[in-house]
């Protein structure tokens, strides 16, 4: 079903405009258009969740990524010194913004372990965990991660009452491939014309992908990619750089806004979820295990998974080279324990290999920068002219 209003006709601008009241609106209108048609819906905590098994099960997998709402019931089932994004993803839930049949979280950090166990005491659906592998690095892992998926996929059969054969999870790999393969041309972009597409732009695009269907998705990416080439903009005198710390806890894009007035981001980690597996899951053969193992085999990095095959940290520098950036902005949610750890790591490499970069902080409901963008505007400058 359609979760859009049309934009079919609409100019390049407004298409974005409309893009980004989506995103930025806690009401979840589009899912609440799929709940009313009758829609079950399973929300997935960040990183990463194959929602291949959802889309299979016909449901609407929905990235549950918190919002800068106020807190007037989350606040008290939680610690005071949490990141913000946990308290504000279930403050969605128990206000009845984000309505779902299902929620999936992950042990990705002390906060979030417990995540699915206080959602489930506080809503009247089944709350789950699933559990990555800890060792990615184990032969066994992709099989393990295998079962993980088959038990995760056994209670959204029992919510939907659809039985999930490998016929439809195999046209789900290949909805979301062509997602997967979108989501690319969209980044390539960045690297190579960054004048053509700012890095908020970009973002819109990625989240509304966490919000309706990939059908829906990959529609309107096709449609808007051509126009964004197109586009008539000049290059201006801006840095090229990558931003890091979007993994989990996403920046205000506001945040995002005033970076790209004096910085041409040319890659980041944003929602980087949804952009995890970097190529096209095969589709011959056991469809879960495929899916297992591009989890494990062909995927990006983040804080919060432990690969040895991927140091954070020369993944980090790879991701500059490879994009071809002048320097880095390393960035972390308040109280953000992986991302504040990997900031020591990141500089530690960086100052070694005598690369630039600009480290601050976010959170979620920040709504002034000026201080951040005198010093970003000061970094800026010194880069240029050093």
């Amino acid at each position: 079903m359609q979760l859009l209003d049309s934009w079919q006709d609409k100019p390049l601008d407004e298409i974005f405009y409309y893009v980004r009241e989506l995103v930025q609106d806690p009401e979840y209108p589009t899912v609440k258009r799929w709940r009313a048609a009758g829609g079950k819906v399973l929300g997935h905590f960040q990183v990463y969740f194959p929602e291949e098994i959802a889309h299979a099960a016909g449901m609407l997998p929905v990235k549950v990524r918190g919002a800068p709402v106020e807190g007037r019931q989350a606040d008290s089932r939680f610690g005071s010194y949490l990141c913000s994004i946990i308290k504000s993803s279930l403050e969605l839930a128990l206000s009845h913004r984000l309505e779902l049949d299902m929620f999936v979280s992950h042990p990705i950090c002390d906060a979030a372990r417990n995540l699915a166990a206080v959602w489930g005491r506080n809503l009247p659906y089944p709350a789950q965990i699933l559990y990555l592998p800890q060792n990615a690095n184990s032969a066994y892992s992709a099989r393990y991660l295998c079962g993980e998926y088959s038990r995760v996929m056994q209670d959204i059969q029992a919510i939907t009452g659809v039985t999930v054969t490998d016929a439809a999870l195999r046209n789900s790999i290949k909805v979301f491939n062509r997602n997967r393969c979108l989501l690319r041309e969209v980044y390539e972009i960045k690297r190579t014309t960054p004048w053509l597409l700012s890095v908020d732009e970009a973002y819109v695009l990625v989240s509304l992908g966490g919000m309706i269907t990939r059908e829906e998705h990959n529609e309107l990416l096709a449609a808007v990619i051509p126009q964004i080439r197109a586009r008539s903009a000049k290059k201006q005198d801006k840095i090229r750089v990558v931003f890091d710390g979007g993994f989990c806890e996403q920046p205000p894009l506001d945040l995002l806004r005033v970076i790209a007035q004096s910085c041409y981001v040319v890659d980041d980690d944003l929602l980087i979820g949804l952009r995890w597996i970097l190529q096209d899951v095969e589709t011959e053969g056991d469809p879960l295990f495929n899916l297992a193992d591009a989890y494990l085999n062909a995927s990006s990095y983040s804080p919060v998974q432990h690969d040895l095959r991927k140091p954070k940290e020369k993944m980090l520098v790879q991701r500059l080279r490879n994009a071809n950036a002048e320097a880095a902005i390393i960035t972390a949610a308040k109280m953000c324990e992986p991302g504040l750890d990997e900031q020591v790591a990141y500089s530690k490499e960086l100052d070694e290999l005598n690369i630039p970069y600009f480290i601050s902080e976010f959170e979620e409901k920040m709504t002034s920068f000026d201080h951040m963008q005198m010093q970003l505007e000061t970094f800026v400058e010194n880069v240029l002219f050093e």
